[in-house]
């Protein structure tokens, strides 16, 4: 399991010219060959992946079977109703075609949570208030999170996963790696 940074894509391989300048996990630590993210986080995002070379484990962990959990600070004092908005399931855009979210949890979190520096700064409350929120999700569009908060008036500024199914990212730090002696599926 690797804590993916922040300005990273999540895959070991270029895929064409106009990612020739982007940073790839397969710089971080010295993978087998032809190993793949278990899900993605967009180059934006960071927390918690899984890299597997078993195409099962991956489908399965992306499956609805296990939650993945995110702590997004939003742009703004978010609204007891916004929150609600997003546990009902909002519409957002995907692919072109608008998409129904399912329900979801989402709290408000009491404290900032603590989470390693970020290289790129971040707009902090003394610009304006900001919140700190946990989305627990079953799925996962192409930056469903970002586009939910965004659809209820409250636009992600970090977005961090911090869980999937029973694993936490707990202290690890932005770019670590830890190699798994068994399949992520026993363990989550």
């Amino acid at each position: 399991m690797i804590y993916k940074p922040y300005g990273y894509l999540s895959q070991f391989v270029n895929n064409g010219p106009k990612k020739a300048q982007k940073k790839l996990l397969g710089t971080l630590y010295n993978f087998p060959e032809h190993v793949m993210s278990v899900g993605r986080l967009d180059e934006k995002s960071e927390g918690l992946l899984f890299i597997t070379t078993n195409g099962k484990i991956s489908n399965a962990i992306n499956s609805s079977a296990y939650e993945k959990e995110y702590y997004a600070l939003v742009d703004g004092a978010i609204s007891a109703q916004a929150i609600k908005k997003l546990q009902n399931g909002v519409e957002i855009g995907f692919n072109g075609i608008k998409y129904q979210t399912k329900p979801c949890k989402v709290n408000l979190l009491k404290a900032e949570p603590v989470l390693p520096l970020r290289e790129k700064k971040i707009r902090d409350a003394r610009h304006g208030p900001v919140t700190w929120i946990s989305v627990t999700l079953t799925e996962g569009k192409f930056r469903q999170v970002r586009k939910m908060t965004s659809a209820v008036g409250f636009p992600t500024l970090r977005l961090v996963r911090v869980r999937v199914g029973n694993v936490r990212i707990k202290t690890m730090q932005s770019g670590e790696v830890i190699p798994l002696m068994q399949s992520p599926l026993e363990i989550l």
